[in-house]
């Protein structure tokens, strides 16, 4: 076989395999839309998002409990969980994955970025079960012991779990976009006068800012995403508490998790977990297209005030 001929051959392979990928995840999005829309107009729309009774607020109007009579499959305190669980994890792990990365770029010697920065990453390793298993075994100890919580799981000893499976992702990404600005960047900033500190917060930083976008939208994808830690740490009572860290809290991929195996095939409340799964799909996709639109802007800017 002609050169020529071979590599034609492996373009056509590789397009393929690219392309696989793009069809298998249009596959999966079409199968589960195939089960989960029709609860949008066979069931009561109303009953999914809406509290059960108005006028007013009341956490007894939002009910998830799908083995009562009749079943009440209102989402929005499922909703509520996944936000409060994510955003109190994006909270904690966003400074400390970005400083870390900070630190290790721009200020750690050599010898101990070799020991940090593989140590760190090794997180990322870890199974979400034995994360899990520490959260639900030794921080919900250590949280009741030192706060007093009046749960031992709840929705703060989940984030803390999840921190630790979402750091290693945001330190990654972070550290490769502070290690990627141009050295010649530093160098005039030095010879300007400029300390180390005043060039990594007001000439790195700034320039890496892109990168640490793509970061915090990885890790936030990444965290409303996450199952196992949420379903053994977070008590997985659907309770309406959105600005109470420490009561329990159910999220929409421990439900599909914990309930998935134990409905009927085809039922209401099967079609409502499918459904689910739409919309962690949709919140998921909206936000990779939103953390590429906003990396691909901040770089054009970037790049125009690099280039005056």
């Amino acid at each position: 076989m002609s050169t020529p001929r071979r590599h034609r051959v492996v373009e056509r392979l590789l397009a393929l395999v690219a392309w696989s990928a793009v069809i298998a995840l249009a596959l999966i999005f079409l199968f589960i839309a195939r089960e989960g829309l029709p609860a949008l107009w066979h069931g009561d729309v109303g009953a999914l998002f809406a509290p059960r009774r108005w006028p007013g607020y009341d956490e007894a109007a939002f009910i998830w409990q799908p083995v009562g009579k009749p079943p009440k499959l209102n989402l929005v305190p499922l909703l509520v969980g996944s936000l409060k669980v994510t955003t109190l994890a994006m909270v904690a792990a966003l400074p400390l994955g970005v400083g870390c990365a900070i630190w290790v770029a721009e200020i750690a010697s050599p010898r101990v970025r070799a020991v940090v920065k593989p140590t760190i990453e090794l997180l990322a390793a870890l199974p979400s079960v034995v994360v899990g298993l520490f959260a639900a075994l030794v921080l919900a100890d250590v949280g009741r012991r030192l706060f007093g919580f009046t749960y031992r799981l709840n929705a703060s000893i989940a984030a803390a779990g999840l921190v630790l499976a979402i750091v290693p992702i945001i330190f990654t990404v972070a550290e490769d976009a502070l290690s990627s600005v141009p050295q010649r960047m530093r160098e005039a900033s030095f010879a300007l006068g400029a300390r180390r500190w005043q060039t990594t917060l007001f000439v790195v930083v700034p320039a890496a800012i892109p990168g640490l976008t793509a970061a915090a939208v990885l890790g936030f994808g990444r965290a409303i995403g996450e199952t196992m830690i949420i379903l053994m740490a977070s008590g997985n009572a659907s309770v309406l508490a959105p600005f109470d860290p420490f009561s329990s809290a159910r999220t929409m991929t421990a439900t599909i998790a914990a309930e998935l195996g134990e409905t009927v095939r085809g039922g209401e409340h099967w079609r409502v977990l499918f459904l689910l799964g739409v919309l962690l799909f949709v919140v998921t996709s909206v936000l990779n297209r939103l953390g590429a639109w906003a990396t691909d802007r901040l770089a054009r800017r970037l790049g125009r005030e690099v280039s005056r």
